[in-house]
């Protein structure tokens, strides 16, 4: 294991100087030469991909640095409809809904493999048995033969993409699957953890924190020897959704519908150090293109199942200060909920929950086109995004 380990870090500084490299060349200046100090880089999990700069583990994610596996990608935005068991797609460059498809039961999220090559909709069949998931290809917008999967609620990747991590919710389980086939490989039980469904992962891929949104807390992993590390009751609130960790890896952001706003936590230490309020129903969580913002939607709402045209908005914090610099309201009342940042960062596209429909939000003005969708919108994926892999999610991309 310690060769093993030695030889990833050296292939990870191998990687390393030649992202440098390209940045300056790119830039129109010189790779630095032996007595130039570049950023260190950061020791990872085995078989995860080099961090870049360790201070914005983000910087692969910014406008403009799209993989080659995206490359036929058609942009398009993927809509889950959790009621009416469709998909909607819509193109961006139009706002116009352009196909929509049938997919399992209850689709609760569209989520991009960790090789960037197929969409998964994760049909959980909430009170079934027959969950399954839909791939789409990238390259066409159209459905595939669905894989039959236990309780799909979402999905995750390990950081060397060698897994998805199947969030079993109503199981209060972890399902490690081959990431294309999805057989299983193994299984990991998360007793404490009521609600399991949202996670981010510690920088060097080290751990994952998920939340536990019906125990009021969250529970730690480790995803390479598949344990759970331990459990951590927040201080107040009592329904944690998404988690998003801070561009320096060391902290975690997590929103809470009840507590109306987001908890801080250590991931090192797995303690909780403070709470930053931001509006009704707090719900997800997506970074700006440039790793400097963390946008935040406010479902408008406190209840499972709130009524339309609530008081929804999106908080705009900003990641250095820790301090909320602008709240936009959904004009009219609305219930933003889950999606992501379009390619070129312009514009934040999330679900409107209980008003039916999709957001397009102006991430300069906050200004908000709205798109008739299916029933219940969940979390919609913007695709492609930039990105070396994805984490899965709506796109936790690094």
């Amino acid at each position: 294991m310690k060769l093993r380990l030695q030889a990833h870090y050296l292939l990870s500084m191998v990687a390393l100087g030649a992202t440098w490299s390209a940045a300056a060349l790119a830039q129109n200046a010189p790779a630095p030469t032996t007595g130039a100090r570049a950023p260190a880089a950061a020791a990872v999990a085995p078989g995860m991909p080099a961090v870049v700069d360790p201070a914005n583990l983000y910087s692969e994610a910014v406008s403009g640095r799209m993989s080659p596996a995206v490359a036929g990608a058609l942009a398009r935005v993927y809509v889950p409809n959790v009621k009416s068991n469709d998909v909607y797609v819509i193109d961006p460059a139009t706002f116009k809904v352009v196909d929509r498809f049938k997919v399992g039961v209850n689709p609760q999220h569209v989520v991009p493999a960790w090789d960037l090559r197929t969409l998964w909709v994760a049909n959980n069949a909430e009170g079934r048995t027959d969950g399954a998931l839909t791939p789409i290809d990238p390259s066409t917008g159209k459905p595939g033969t669905a894989k039959s999967v236990e309780d799909p609620y979402n999905m995750y990747f390990t950081p060397d993409g060698g897994s998805a991590i199947v969030v079993a919710e109503a199981l209060k389980r972890l399902d490690f699957r081959h990431p294309q086939t999805m057989v299983l490989q193994s299984s990991l039980a998360t007793p404490q953890c009521a609600g399991i469904n949202h996670a981010d992962f510690a920088i060097d891929g080290s751990y994952a924190i998920f939340t536990c949104e019906f125990q009021g807390g969250l529970v730690k992993i480790d995803p390479v020897n598949r344990k759970v590390l331990g459990y951590l009751k927040l201080s107040k609130g009592g329904m944690p959704q998404d988690i998003r960790v801070s561009p320096d890896g060391k902290l975690f952001y997590v929103a809470d519908m009840l507590a109306n706003g987001v908890f801080v936590v250590n991931g090192d230490t797995f303690t909780e150090i403070g709470f930053i309020a931001t509006g009704v129903g707090t719900h997800g969580l997506y970074p700006s293109r440039d790793g400097k913002k963390l946008y935040i939607t406010n479902r408008g709402s406190n209840k499972m199942h709130g009524p339309p045209h609530g008081k929804g908005s999106i908080s705009v914090l900003d990641f250095a200060s820790r301090k909320v610099e602008a709240t936009w309201p959904i004009p009219g009342g609305g219930s933003p909920d889950m999606g992501n940042v379009s390619a070129d960062g312009k514009l934040l596209w999330v679900s409107g929950r209980y008003d039916n429909v999709v957001y397009a939000i102006d991430t300069a003005t906050g200004a908000v086109k709205t798109i008739r969708v299916g029933t219940e919108p969940h979390g919609l994926t913007v695709w492609p995004q930039p990105g070396r892999y994805s984490l899965g999610h709506t796109g936790n991309m690094r």
